[in-house]
Formats: structure tokens, sequence, C-alpha cells
């Protein structure tokens, strides 16, 4: 069973393909957030280094968020013109539970915290379970200050991964116990989505494109924006 796993929620936009035999070709860029333009080619580039035919696609799974508006419509939306374009189902995953994935082997409490603009972060937490992390916390939007209070409050230690926590790191810097990821793990990665959506897929544990849902947490800035001039009239 091949997977397609797409990714745009954060300043990077990713593809990979894969399946049981682990991840077979993966793709990223970050430099412009061009998103709606490099995402096509990704996708064609990761086929041609798989070596398979987009036919082969037997699954499509997608970042849901949360995450920055315009970079995750445009990842859902050609995951799902993908999947009704090869009548497949599809599978959703956290943007969050993508940031913790990679650091799964660690014995601290993770904590996943990605930037979600007009200072504030979006952020879950997570705990090591075997074969990868289980959320126990449910993802919310919140300033780094209260992210900082809460982590003082649970007086545990733990690890910060996502380009919120890079972005905000002062006001976290003075938290016992509390360490920084690498640069190298501060976005979302389709590899993981691939991982990840695996496992769901064994279980045939996927939704139907009409059934699938974005995680957007707030409303864009656009509206936000419109309403803020409202009500100031």
């Amino acid at each position: 069973m091949l997977i397609l796993g797409i990714e745009s929620a954060t300043a990077q936009v990713g593809c990979a393909i894969g399946g049981h035999e682990g991840v077979l070709a993966s793709c990223h860029s970050a430099k412009g957030r061009r998103h709606a333009e490099n995402l096509a080619p990704q996708i064609d580039f990761v086929r041609r280094q798989a070596r398979v035919e987009l036919e082969e696609i037997a699954v499509v799974a997608v970042d849901i968020g949360p995450g920055l508006f315009t970079g995750l419509r445009v990842g859902i939306a050609t995951a799902l013109a993908t999947a009704h374009a090869l009548s497949v189902p599809m599978i959703g995953i956290s943007s969050l539970d993508l940031v913790a994935f990679p650091v799964r082997f660690t014995s601290r409490l993770i904590v996943a915290v990605l930037d979600a603009r007009r200072g504030e972060v979006f952020s879950a937490t997570y705990r090591q379970v075997p074969g990868g992390v289980q959320r126990i916390t449910e993802p919310q939007v919140l300033s780094p200050a209260d992210l900082a209070s809460d982590l003082q409050a649970t007086a545990e230690d733990a690890l910060l991964v996502g380009d919120g926590a890079l972005r905000y790191r002062d006001d976290f810097a003075d938290l016992k116990g509390v360490e920084m990821a690498d640069q190298g793990l501060a976005h979302p990665n389709a590899a993981s989505i691939v991982q990840l959506a695996h496992a769901q897929a064994m279980r045939e544990e996927w939704v139907q494109p009409w059934e699938l849902k974005p995680m957007y947490l707030r409303k864009p800035d656009a509206e936000i924006n419109w309403i803020t001039r409202e009500d100031s009239k």
C-alpha cells in the first residue's frame, strides 16, 4: 500500500511517498512560502524518484493543521483533488503530532509548539509510548507567556519542539528543566506523515475526501481584521 503524504501547514511545504517498505522519497522547501507553486512539481518529482505512477497511490495523507491558513488551505486542497482524482481514501494528521513524532525517543515531556503569528503559538503536549507518542492535551492556541506559565506549573522536564518554540525561545529561557529541540526539527515533515498514516491505513482508519476536516483553531487573519474593522466603526 503506497501513501502520498502532503505537508504545507507552516513555512515549509513538502511531500513524501512510502508504504510498508518505509519512506521511498521525500521533498521539502521553505523559501518564499510559494506553497501553491511548489507543491505540484514536488509531488511529480517525488513520484519519479520513488519510481511509482500516481495511479499506484492507495491513500492520500495530509497535514490538517493547526497552521498558517493559506499554506494549510493549499495542502488540503491539493490532497483533496488528488484523492478525488484517484478515487482513494484519505488520512488527516495534526501538524503538532507531526512535530512531536521525530523526538519520540526522549523520556521528557514533549511539547510541540508551532508559530501561529500575531504573538501566539499552537501547542499540544505528548508522552513517549511504545512505537511513537501519545497526545495528552488537546491542541490549543495561546501566547508564549501563557504556555511558559503552564510549563512552570507542571514542574516537569520538557523538550520543546517546533518553530514557535524557537521564535519565542526567550519566553522559555528561564524555565528549569526545559530544553529546545534542534532547528532541523522545527517544521512538520512529510516523511512523518507517511510513517504515521501507514499505521492508520493498515487498520483502515481513513476517511473519504468529503469527510476530511481541517483544524484551524482560530479564524483566518483576513476575517479577524475585517471583524476588527467593523467593530471599530
